[in-house]
């Protein structure tokens, strides 16, 4: 194995496109790491840290931003508003037939001008995430009273700073190795690593030397299930009908369709993600109504994000959904079978057509019970391991480890695809 590494290693080396590819990337990375060390002005740093020490969801929010989050840089808000305008116009092609053919159908090109389409609706989503954490941080002490002209710069240089990512990102799937945003969320959960460790090593303790222990195991356990879990498939065997043209006879060979396990990655827990901020966006919005009403409203969305226990049911039972929901988006079995039909292609002991769409339709709900119970435990992991361990900087971030593994597992693929394709 470790030859294997080495002489890869050596070849990266030597290739002069793949490794400028490779640097390209770290260079990338590196601008985006000291962009996210420029905070905004007046940030009162402790009042900070407790504000995210005591929300574990804001911490998640704070995975999505790459880190920026956590100081109030002005990247705060890092690629979340992309992504949310992606989510969103993929959710669109289920009403749009235009925007569905476009997305699948008409290929590379169709697929450039719907991330272009993303890019634009990203902007207006960046200027009002970007107005609600503004007011949201100053109610909470964190930031100061903003109005007039210093709420419009601030708003200003964090949308900027959003569009910038996006820009890097693009740059970096257009002229590096991998997903671009992809890889600035990663770069943000290494970042993150050093300020974690620091953190358990100063609240040690030799009596909790068991709960470390067990976190350890409990680590590489989840390690080992993402990557079994990522790289799952369940095949459907598919065989091509022989034709005979020009006197000769083509096709009769067999192949199988590979449907992953997972299909959605991470997009369903920032979809729950999204929605279980809203009560306590809501509760510090209302808590300045002074109307009885409206505070016992308030008071009740924040029993109920003080409460670990509804809040992670709540949680775990959208992600689960979503998963559904969203695998239901992207992923068409009548259009899978229409293309199979078209190539001559059936699946042994089933009917073209719409008994085909049905067969794959099963099978899909079947493995993506699978991946929506596997996702929603990862999201609420966090919160079940401060329960029963008391310590609240012993975190396993399921949701980080998730998309550490994918994005490391996708840039082995595509560096020994470039190898590969170099060699031949």
């Amino acid at each position: 194995m470790f030859n294997s590494f080495f002489t890869k290693i050596r070849l990266i080396a030597k290739d002069a496109t793949l490794r400028n590819r490779i640097l390209f990337v770290l260079g990338a990375l590196l601008v985006f790491r000291l962009l996210a060390a420029i905070p905004i002005p007046g940030v009162d740093h402790n009042a900070l840290a407790q504000f995210f020490g005591g929300n574990q969801f804001f911490g998640l929010l704070n995975l999505f931003s790459g880190g920026g989050l956590s100081g109030l840089s002005i990247v705060m808000l890092g690629v979340g508003p992309y992504i949310t305008a992606s989510i969103i116009m993929q959710l669109v092609t289920m009403i749009s037939p235009k925007l569905k053919a476009l997305y699948h159908e008409e290929g590379e090109a169709g697929r450039r001008r719907f991330s272009q389409y993303s890019r634009m609706i990203g902007v207006p989503l960046a200027v009002i995430q970007g107005l609600g954490f503004l007011l949201l941080l100053a109610n909470q002490g964190i930031i100061p009273q903003l109005t007039g002209l210093s709420l419009a710069t601030n708003l200003i240089v964090i949308t900027a700073g959003s569009v910038l990512l996006m820009w890097i990102g693009e740059l970096i799937t257009e002229f590096g190795i991998g997903n671009g945003v992809s890889m600035l969320i990663f770069s943000g959960i290494v970042a993150g690593l050093p300020t974690a460790i620091q953190q358990i090593i100063f609240t040690f303790s030799p009596d909790q030397i068991p709960a470390y222990i067990a976190f350890v195991f409990v680590a590489l356990v989840i390690i080992f299930g993402v990557v079994v879990i990522t790289e799952a498939e369940r095949p459907i065997p598919v065989t091509y009908a022989k034709q005979a043209r020009g006197g000769k006879t083509t096709g009769g060979s067999s192949t199988y369709l590979p449907l992953r396990l997972n299909q959605a990655g991470v997009i369903p827990i920032i979809f729950a993600l999204s929605i279980l901020l809203l009560p306590q966006m809501a509760a510090n919005f209302l808590a300045v109504v002074d109307n009885g009403t409206v505070q016992m409203i308030v008071r009740w969305l924040n029993a109920f994000v003080a409460n670990q226990v509804a809040y992670g049911v709540t949680y775990f039972v959208f992600v689960f959904l979503f998963t559904y929901f969203y695998t239901a988006v992207t992923f068409d079995p009548d259009a899978m079978a229409k293309n199979l039909q078209k190539s001559g292609a059936f699946i042994p002991g089933v009917r073209p057509g719409e008994s085909t769409a049905k067969h794959i339709g099963s099978i899909i709900s079947r493995i993506t019970l699978v991946g929506a119970t596997f996702l929603g435990l990862i999201a609420v992991l966090p919160i079940v391991v401060q329960g029963l361990s008391g310590i609240n900087s012993l975190t396993i971030g399921g949701t980080a480890l998730l998309i550490a593994v994918s994005v490391i597992i996708d840039l082995i693929k595509k560096i020994d695809a470039q190898l590969v394709m170099r060699e031949y």
